[in-house]
């Protein structure tokens, strides 16, 4: 028996091999004898054979063949130490790979037990050279090898398909974190890089970071970010972390790369290190930091935390690791900003000029993404240098009123915080520097929508009259919209499924979720669940930096379907939607217009009792099984007529959420202008 027989794959796994949802999975099999049976996992949460799921499919027509990609993920899932001991082994490789392309190409041409027995010495070369000793990444042993071998050529071939060794690691490793997503503590891309770009700005003498240091790396999101570095230096507490962020740092660049394994404030590994550069996304609200033990370390200069105050232990360990002018940009709860343990040590960083800048983020930035996190700008403070007389205050929660994670504007958040840097200030509701002496009261609070102006809802009083105006005339469109219901005088229809429609070719079928942006190229705005449920504009952003894959652009006339949530939700792309990319927990639905009419499709799938029967309610969310949605079988003029009508309702739907946003606006400027004397009382 192959090899590969030995992998297993969960319900998830084999929905996302045959492009479907998990409640097909499950109707499969209830409905067929011949699937196979488990081989493992637990009653509620199965496994199955790779091998023979993918042959069952294969005779049942519904995969013609196993994207490369999905096989070695199953193979990777399936690896006998588990995934991350999988994705550490396969990292290996793909270095050998990318740093000796010869050495592994006659190393791939051994047979199997030949290639297990060769492999560790090569290996052991290329670690050892990409990281010295002690190392944080252990060469596997040949009994370690040989049952991985389908794994590590399958791997090897994957790096040929996905343009090189760092994308395929990417690809792997962000299907594990995607995986696991409450195991991991990640720092979004786009706030990597601002953080990045950040402490690039900060350096009082200009000087780009060349050696950059991350005390809390996690899976190396943050040294990822920096561009061009000589030397990156990493420690987590967490071996398997440090391991990873080892190998994906020495996949992404030919920098020196130093990795540790220990807990950084009692065992800093690099203590004499004086870097250009501190990144860090510390771990928040720990009270078991070493507080007791490490009373007299010299890293307190500017005072001894309080056992509440760990993240401003992480603050003070990073202002120690730094050159004279080099910048520490630190992700951190807001409480840290006016806890009032914490008052006299912030107090000590405005007072020696160390602390430059606080930024408030806005809520689902990072995680936890139900908090606004702030930014903290440190850098530290030159001999002879006069410290400065002022610090900035950056808000950025306005610009996104409803944000969500997959909403940011990251775009426009960037460019704000950093001209804010530029400029040392900016718009009052936005930015503003503040005298330090102001800010060395009683309580020493460093949030800074205290110090900014608060924007107004509504604006002045000509333009509350303007928003006035354009909520009558709206609700004059909604009124002229309103649909008058006629009685039905046909009996039942035939029906049939998305998925008879899709088998036919009446119609496509794509899953959102995947594609990134590759390196050079251009941004493409993504269609969140989130503008499908409000219908606006698409506003997401694709992340950048992961393996060259294609996203799936939708066009006009497809219809969108959020797949999650339980609401009878359907979005017909229109011309200015079209050419962005499908967003996660969305499915696209691509009528061949010969067969089917859009709107006619999208007006059935809103249907209350048509999304029920489709929906599964076993878990805490209901899921969409798009594939069992019904509609009737009609001749396309029929369609077309209904489809204008379903249209019409769209445009009344519109009309409605407008004329809501306005009300509000109009409202709450109201409240606003009367409070602080803008507006007088009519």
């Amino acid at each position: 028996m192959p090899e590969e027989s030995a992998t297993e794959v969960t319900a998830a796994g084999i929905a996302r091999l045959a492009g479907v949802g998990r409640a097909a999975v499950s109707n499969w099999r209830r409905r067929h004898a011949d699937f196979p049976r488990p081989v493992g996992g637990t009653e509620t949460s199965p496994s199955f054979a790779l091998a023979e799921v993918e042959q069952w499919l294969r005779d049942q027509g519904k995969l013609a063949e196993v994207p490369l990609r999905e096989r070695v993920w199953q193979q990777l899932a399936g690896h006998a130490a588990g995934t991350v001991a999988g994705l550490v082994h396969t990292g290996c490789v793909l270095l050998l790979l990318r740093e000796r392309p010869g050495a592994w190409t006659g190393l791939a041409g051994l047979p199997d037990a030949r290639l297990a027995g060769a492999l560790p010495d090569a290996l052991d070369e290329v670690l050892t050279a990409r990281f010295g000793v002690p190392r944080v990444v252990r060469t596997p042993t040949p009994a370690e090898t040989a049952p991985a071998v389908p794994l590590l050529r399958a791997a090897a071939e994957l790096a040929v398909e996905l343009g090189g060794a760092r994308q395929a690691f990417e690809f792997l490793l962000g299907r594990h974190l995607d995986a696991n997503p409450r195991q991991y503590t990640l720092t979004p891309p786009p706030l990597a890089e601002l953080m990045a770009e950040l402490a690039a700005a900060a350096a009082p003498d200009g000087r780009p970071p060349a050696t950059v240091v991350d005390p809390a790396s996690g899976t190396g999101g943050l040294l990822r970010a920096v561009p061009h570095p000589t030397a990156l230096y990493a420690q987590d507490a967490d071996p398997d972390l440090a391991a990873l962020t080892a190998l994906r740092l020495a996949l992404h660049g030919d920098a020196d790369i130093r990795c540790a394994t220990a807990d950084t404030l009692r065992a800093d590994a690099f203590p004499d290190l004086t870097a250009d550069a501190v990144l860090c996304h510390p771990p928040f609200n720990e009270r078991t930091w070493g507080h007791d033990e490490l009373a007299y370390d010299p890293r307190w200069e500017y005072g001894f935390p309080a056992r509440t105050e760990s993240e401003l232990a992480w603050v003070q360990h990073a202002l120690a690791r730094l050159r004279d002018g080099g910048a520490a940009v630190l992700l951190m709860p807001p409480a840290v900003a006016s806890r009032r343990s914490g008052r006299r040590i912030r107090a000590d960083l405005l007072r020696r000029g160390a602390l430059r800048a606080v930024i408030a983020l806005p809520a689902g930035a990072a995680p936890p993404y139900g908090i606004p996190l702030h930014l903290w700008v440190l850098v530290r403070p030159g001999a002879g240098r006069r410290p400065p007389a002022e610090a900035l205050f950056v808000d950025t929660a306005g610009l996104v009123p409803d944000a969500g994670r997959d909403k940011l504007p990251w775009t426009t958040l960037r460019n704000t915080v950093l001209d804010a840097w530029a400029a040392r200030g900016g718009e009052e509701s936005v930015a503003r520097a503040v005298p330090v002496i102001e800010l060395l009261d009683d309580e020493v609070d460093l949030a800074p929508a205290r110090y900014l102006a608060a924007p107004a809802a509504g604006g002045t009083a000509p333009e509350l009259s303007a928003v006035r105006d354009r909520l009558d005339e709206t609700l004059r469109r909604t009124r002229g919209l309103a649909p008058n219901p006629v009685p039905a005088r046909s009996g039942p229809r035939p029906l049939t499924t998305v998925g008879e429609l899709a088998r036919t070719g009446a119609l496509q079928l794509r899953s959102g979720g995947s594609g990134t942006v590759p390196e050079g190229g251009d941004d493409v705005a993504v269609l969140t669940e989130y503008d499908v449920l409000s219908g606006t504009a698409p506003s997401g952003t694709l992340p950048g930096g992961g393996p060259a894959e294609e996203p799936v652009l939708v066009a006009e006339g497809d219809v969108v379907v959020p797949v999650l949530g339980g609401g009878s939700v359907a979005r017909v792309v229109d011309a200015a939607t079209a050419g962005a990319a499908l967003g996660r927990n969305l499915q696209l639905l691509r009528p061949d217009p010969a067969a089917l009419d859009p709107w006619f499709l999208a007006g059935f799938l809103r249907g209350t009792a048509n999304n029920r029967q489709a929906s599964s309610f076993a878990s805490t969310a209901t899921r969409l099984d798009v594939r069992r949605l019904q509609l009737p079988r009609l001749p396309l003029a029929d369609q077309r007529r209904h489809g204008a009508h379903f249209k019409s309702l769209a445009e009344f739907e519109e009309a409605l959420r407008l004329a809501v946003r306005l009300g509000e606006q109009l409202v709450q400027g109201l409240y606003d202008g009367l409070a602080d004397g803008s507006v007088e009382p009519g």
